[in-house]
């Protein structure tokens, strides 16, 4: 759950967009020559009945229906199985579904994709039952107003890659959790307040031993009240995009950003960071979006960050006072490119 939508998108992040559901492009088409299974059509049956709908969006979902037909249900082509559930309401949306959540989920055995973000689930924490759905490669709670922490029993899910429970009302004291997603490329956790957290250090550590891949390449931890950066973030060096705005984080901005050689996102807007912008980010030459805006970074800025590029969002702009942005020659494939520089104001 992205607090803000970026403008630009890395190259070497459009293949793992094919995790996205299929929802969004075509789900009559894919169905259109299956039936469904009766187990599972009473199981979804059995969901949507604890569920509240004002506006009615589960009307296909009746008795003796096909459920490969339904609204939000897709099935395996050849099996007839339902294998992804495509729920999300629209943002801030009237037709958000509430009420709770019932298990009968567990009986879709072959369920690899789940997808409930911006619906209201208000008054209810996120199931632990959640944690038994083995199948499941594809994670999406954001925005549907779940209540406190996260179940551990979600660190069960070892075929993960995408995970977000961003935007959500959580407050996380352990994430010993996050080392069993043996899978996980892509962890959302913004706005989960997990400054109270104590084992961000056990935690990595544990990560990079059962990940020995390093397979996690997108990482978002904003909003999430950090008075400083945990320094084990820096040794999962395969990370391609990290997200930490709106942070508290109150210092320079660390050296140890320069470790993460694939790195093509770094956004650190609103973080109360200050001191100069350090020469190791200059370093980054995958990096395509760099954001630092509405900080206290004050200085000269050096002329080698004309140098990033790869660069096509800029921003280094709400700083304090940095000086010697006319020196800067850009690259010129950077300009060639046309990218997006918004200087200091």
């Amino acid at each position: 759950m992205a607090i803000a939508t970026m403008t630009t998108l890395p190259i070497s992040l459009f293949p793992f967009l094919l995790l996205i559901p299929a929802f969004y492009f075509s789900i009559c088409d894919a169905n259109s020559n299956i039936l469904c299974i009766q187990s599972e059509r009473e199981a979804l049956l059995k969901f949507k009945n604890d569920l509240t709908d004002p506006s009615n969006r589960l009307s296909s979902w009746v008795e003796g229906g096909d459920c490969c037909k339904w609204i939000g249900v897709v099935c395996h082509n050849s099996t007839g199985h339902v294998n992804q559930l495509h729920l999300a309401a629209p943002p801030l949306s009237p037709s958000a579904l509430g009420g709770k959540i019932n298990p009968s989920l567990l009986e879709l055995k072959h369920l690899n994709s789940l997808d409930l973000s911006y619906n209201s689930f208000s008054s209810i924490h996120i199931p632990k039952f959640f944690g038994l759905l083995e199948s499941l490669t594809y994670l999406n709670l954001s925005c549907a107003q779940f209540q406190g922490a996260i179940p551990h029993n979600l660190g069960n899910l070892s075929k993960l890659q995408y995970l977000d429970l961003g935007g959500n009302d959580h407050e996380q004291k352990s994430l010993q959790w996050v080392s069993g997603l043996y899978s996980l490329q892509h962890l959302d956790l913004s706005g989960a307040d997990l400054s109270k957290a104590t084992d961000w250090v056990q935690m990595t550590h544990l990560f990079i031993s059962v990940n020995s891949t390093n397979s996690l390449i997108v990482l978002d931890l904003s909003g999430n009240s950090f008075s400083s950066v945990p320094k084990s973030i820096f040794s999962l060096h395969g990370l391609v995009s990290i997200d930490l705005r709106f942070n508290y984080l109150d210092g320079p901005i660390p050296d140890y950003f320069g470790n993460i050689s694939f790195l093509e996102v770094l956004d650190l807007t609103s973080s109360n960071l200050n001191s100069s912008i350090p020469n190791s980010l200059y370093g980054l030459n995958r990096l395509q979006f760099l954001s630092l805006s509405n900080n206290e970074l004050q200085g000269t800025i050096s002329s080698a960050i004309g140098n990033l590029s790869s660069v096509t969002h800029l921003d280094l702009s709400s700083n304090y006072m940095l000086e010697g942005r006319k020196s800067i020659k850009w690259s010129n494939s950077m300009v060639s490119r046309g990218a997006v520089i918004f200087e200091v104001i």
